[in-house]
């Protein structure tokens, strides 16, 4: 479970940034926050490695949708 995740945020200055690694632990806390919603790009070795939408990682839409049950998947 040791996987170093990285996602693709929207920056101020920048369009886009590269964030990580981060653990998966903090993974689901950016979840759960919101920080990281069904659209945003990740990237880890479980993902060998390519971009990939969070949605199409079956573990982290399933915590999306435990965490955000009252919002309208997307």
């Amino acid at each position: 479970m040791g996987a170093g995740w990285y996602y693709i945020a929207s920056g101020w200055i920048r369009k886009t940034r590269r964030i990580g690694p981060i653990s998966e632990s903090d993974l689901l806390h950016l979840i759960d926050d919101g920080k990281i919603s069904p659209e945003t790009l990740l990237q880890s070795s479980k993902t060998k490695g390519k971009w990939v939408p969070m949605n199409a990682v079956d573990p982290a839409m399933k915590r999306w949708q435990e965490s955000h049950f009252n919002e309208p998947e997307t």
